[in-house]
Formats: C-alpha cells, sequence, structure tokens
C-alpha cells in the first residue's frame, strides 16, 4: 500500500502542473538501491530514508530539467530512467557486495514499528496518510497550489499573470520525484530488509495508473494505493501457499499477474471519465 500510495500521491502533484513522470518505476528502484547501500555505508537506517529520498530529487531534477527547461519529451526522458535504473541497480548490487541480483544482508535496515493489538505497523502508514492530507490542502487551500493548478491547465494564462511556470513546474516534479524515491527507501529498508534488482516490481507504473484513477486527487489517489497495495499483498501471499503451488502448479503465475489484471481492469473503466490536466506532457514555451 506504503509505496504505491505514497508515489502516486507526489505524481498528482507533478501531473496538476503539467508533467507526467513516467520514470517512476526507475526512481523507485535507484531509491530502493540508495537507501541499503547508504545504511550499510553509515550503519543507519535513517540515513539511507534519507538517502532513497534525496535519490528521487536528483532523479526529479534530471526530469525536470530535460522536460521543463530543455522542452524535451516528458515520456521519452521517463523511460530514460527506466531503462538506467534497471541497468544500473543489478551492476551496484554485483559492484558494491559481490553478490547477483540480491543483496539481502542489510543488518542495519529496518526501522522501529509502533505496535498494535493485532499486527505491528509501519510508520510508513500514518505517514502516507498524513502526506495525502497535507497535499490535499496545499492543492486546494494554498496560494501555490492554485499556482500549481493553474501551470496544468492554462500555463499561458499563469504566465500572463506573473507566474513563474517552469519553476512551479520544477518544484512540483522534484517533490513528486522526492516522495517515488523514498518509497524505494521503505520497500527496502522497512518492508523487505535488502535489495533486489527487480524490487519495484511495477509498483511505478502501478502509481501512474493511480493517478488517473484517482481523478488527479491526494485523497483518492491514498484509496487507490490502499486498493492496489491488497491486491498485490493478496497475489504474494497465495503464490505462498504450498498447497496451491502442489496442487495446481501453473496457478502461481496467474496469482503473480493478479495487481496487473487489477490495474487493467480499474483503469480501463476510469480513463473514459477523467478529466486529464489540459497542458499534461506539454512543454510550455512563451510566445
Amino acid at each position: 500500500m506504503v509505496p504505491i500510495a505514497l508515489t502516486a500521491i507526489g505524481e498528482v502533484f507533478g501531473e496538476k502542473a503539467g508533467v507526467v513522470n513516467i520514470g517512476l518505476e526507475g526512481i523507485i528502484l535507484t531509491g530502493a538501491w540508495s537507501a541499503v547501500y547508504f545504511s550499510w555505508l553509515a550503519q543507519s537506517p535513517w540515513v539511507g530514508l534519507l538517502g532513497g529520498a534525496l535519490t528521487g530529487t536528483l532523479f526529479g531534477g534530471l526530469q525536470g530539467y530535460v522536460a521543463i527547461w530543455l522542452k524535451g519529451d516528458q515520456i521519452i526522458s521517463g523511460v530514460g530512467i527506466n531503462i538506467f535504473a534497471l541497468g544500473f541497480v543489478p551492476f551496484a548490487i554485483q559492484a558494491v557486495w559481490g553478490v547477483q541480483g540480491t543483496f539481502s544482508k542489510c543488518s542495519v535496515c529496518g526501522v522501529p514499528e509502533i505496535s498494535t493489538p493485532w499486527s505491528p505497523l509501519s510508520y510508513f502508514v500514518p505517514a502516507t496518510v498524513i502526506v495525502a492530507v497535507a497535499f490535499w490542502y496545499l492543492l486546494n487551500r494554498t496560494r501555490y497550489g492554485s499556482m500549481t493548478k493553474a501551470t496544468g491547465e492554462n500555463p499561458e494564462a499563469a504566465d500572463a499573470v506573473g507566474i513563474n511556470v517552469e519553476k512551479v513546474r520544477f518544484l512540483a516534479v522534484i517533490i513528486g520525484a522526492t516522495l517515488a524515491g523514498l518509497s524505494g527507501a521503505f520497500l527496502s529498508i522497512d518492508y523487505t530488509g535488502g535489495i533486489t534488482k527487480d524490487i519495484s516490481a511495477g509498483r511505478g507504473f502501478i502509481a501512474l495508473a493511480t493517478v488517473v484513477f484517482a481523478g488527479w486527487k491526494p485523497m483518492l489517489a491514498l484509496a487507490g494505493g490502499v486498493l492496489f497495495g491488497f491486491a498485490q499483498e493478496v497475489s504474494s501471499f497465495a503464490t505462498t501457499l504450498p498447497a496451491i503451488g502442489h496442487t495446481f502448479p501453473s496457478v502461481d503465475y496467474i496469482f503473480s499477474a493478479l495487481p496487473y489484471v487489477v490495474t487493467l481492469i480499474v483503469v480501463a473503466t476510469a480513463v473514459g471519465r477523467s478529466r486529464f490536466p489540459k497542458a499534461l506532457g506539454t512543454p510550455y514555451r512563451r510566445e
């Protein structure tokens, strides 16, 4: 729930400003690796979480520079981030720890959890809810939120009234990418306690679908993250049941595909009634 919801909430902010970041998958992946690396280096999970978030900030700056300042194609630059991450992370795991694909001996990975009558709860869960509420307030009750929405709907009009379209968009992309990097850090530090070359497992793309499902609303992005996260947990749980694996060997693949099937169904039903920001994906060029 946490990585999808947190990434989707950040992407809502970026897309409201008119910039789509297809590179979320790669940012989650590199954020996860950076979190483990800096935790291992500093012997502190908190340093790792910060490292993961700052990795997201770095890639957000790259995406923003190419898409906003250089007026490049937003889709191509995002795909470039994904391709880089897919090559870099396996190489970095091998180069740093001398293992292929997976490093699971991170003794300092893990953060304190909240004790509940049912099971321990990660602090990231209430933090994600707080972020959703804060972003809702920021978008709908502040001047900066109004400027952000204006640059995504009509950048020409926003520029005409004195709004710096490039700066507003750039900050929105940075915020969204930072949350994606933090989501990756959560996956490696708090959720799995290590790093694998495919730890993101499509969560960045599911987060993009969640934004459409949510209609670019932070609170609905939170709800969508819960829905898709639940589908992923059901998938993971079902594939570990020995009775299912022995009786129906091929059914594991069906359950593994469950989160993506749910994503396709939800997006197919939501996209027709969704109202995209009018200037989404379009670089702004001052006349």
